[in-house]
């Protein structure tokens, strides 16, 4: 695995424990439930917010944590070649 990569998984690690983190703020629940929390807590916002079957909703939901993580993953490849530039 090249260095281009690594960054990607790194940026990807930190934006995702960031994103949990920030979803559970507040919440007396131990820290092992929380990425199930934080997935519950995004389905029933766009539940709120649209009127859809709850199985779509499900389906939305990991959709749209696929395009964080695929943007997260992009922004760490990114800011490394702009890092890389410079040295």
């Amino acid at each position: 695995m090249d260095n281009r990569r690594l960054a990607g998984m790194i940026t990807i690690l930190i934006g995702l424990f960031g994103i949990i983190a920030y979803l559970n703020a507040g919440n007396g629940m131990p820290v092992e439930s929380w990425p199930l929390e934080a997935y519950l807590s995004l389905a029933a916002s766009i539940e709120t917010l649209t009127s859809v079957s709850t199985t779509l909703v499900y389906v939305l939901t990991v959709g749209l944590l696929f395009l964080i993580i695929t943007r997260l993953y992009k922004t760490g490849i990114w800011a490394y070649d702009q890092m890389a530039r410079r040295g």
